[in-house]
């Protein structure tokens, strides 16, 4: 009687997973390779690495390329072809040009004038009664300030 309804497992769609993939490959060095798309039937070599982190710094970038250029990888002229190696060298040179920061784990740096979290509000300036409150108390008539007389 005592039935749990149970969900469906959930898998991993086909947009969520990385075309991506990597191989090991000689002296710790990692290949980086796309999977085949279009009419090709063997995977792309995009690149090799010398760290595992570069290789998915790398991975990140072609990513990021493809998502502009939607046709990159299943373009089969010789036009289309060229304009795959140049993209592919680009990013193999921008990780490269940031290989220290990659090895040493740090993240991309931030502006330095970069947007505030929040809706911009300001705490601790206004007071609790608001503009309308009170004035400020006059000194009485028998205060100690001898300025006063």
């Amino acid at each position: 009687m005592n039935e749990k309804k149970r969900r469906p497992s959930k898998k991993r769609s086909a947009a969520s997973k990385s075309p991506y993939f990597l191989q090991p490959g000689k002296q710790g060095a990692v290949t980086v390779y796309r999977r085949p798309a279009g009419n090709r039937i063997d995977a792309k070599l995009c690149g090799t690495m010398p760290s595992r982190a570069m290789a998915l710094a790398l991975v990140k970038q072609l990513e990021r390329a493809e998502s502009v250029v939607h046709d990159l990888f299943l373009e089969a002229t010789d036009d289309g072809i060229e304009a795959l190696e140049a993209v592919l060298e680009a990013c193999r040179q921008s990780v490269t040009r940031r290989a220290p920061a990659i090895e040493a784990g740090v993240t991309a740096p931030r502006p330095a004038g970069g947007k505030r979290r929040g809706r911009g509000r300001r705490r601790g300036t206004r007071r609790p009664g608001g503009a309308d409150s009170a004035p400020p108390a006059e000194p009485s008539a028998g205060s100690a300030d001898p300025s006063a007389a």
